[in-house]
């Protein structure tokens, strides 16, 4: 026995409804139902929606249960994410806290070194994009400062700077003098 459609439609306002969106899925699937209310089976129905009978079935249980807003297509799920509130929460942690140079081997946080540790302290696996995502998520944003040797001088990055070759130093002066009328 089918499963009874809703008793609140009828083909001509499924057919309306089909011509007024913009989803062609949700179109052919309105068109399909319509086909059902106008007294076509299941099969024929199948027919016009392309498709085999159980997903014009799964089409009347999303219909009866949303109306036409259900018969739009939805994101996939997609995988679960492998980690969990434990492994969230000490992945803050250690970006708060930031690498330990001598146990870590590490002096800033890397994607992949996160990926490490993460293996190496839950034993979970986690891709660089996926580290990522999560990182994200957490709030954290990839910045990395200019490297910079922690006994460098100030003044010793002035010393090396190059000047400007004469003929530039020429162009700057014509630029910065106003025009002669």
């Amino acid at each position: 026995m089918p499963i009874p459609l809703r008793a609140d439609f009828d083909a001509a306002g499924l057919r309306a409804a089909a011509r007024r969106t913009k989803d062609a899925a949700q179109a052919r699937r309105l068109l399909a139902l319509a086909a059902v209310y106008a007294g076509a089976s299941r099969t024929e129905a199948a027919r016009i929606g392309g498709v085999t009978v159980q997903i014009v079935r799964d089409w009347v249980v999303r219909f009866n249960a949303e109306g036409p807003a259900g018969l739009v297509d939805r994101k996939a799920p997609g995988q679960a994410s492998r980690l969990n509130h434990t492994h969230r929460a000490a992945l803050a942690e250690v970006l708060e806290s930031g690498p330990i140079p001598a146990i870590h081997g590490v002096v800033r946080w890397r994607l992949i070194d996160l990926c490490q540790w993460l293996w190496e302290e839950h034993r979970v696996t986690a891709a660089k994009q996926t580290m990522s995502r999560e990182v994200r998520a957490l709030g954290y944003r990839k910045l990395s400062a200019r490297p910079r040797h922690h006994a460098q001088a100030e003044d010793a990055i002035e010393n090396f700077k190059k000047p400007f070759p004469p003929a530039w130093r020429k162009l700057r002066a014509r630029k910065a003098s106003p025009p002669v009328p």
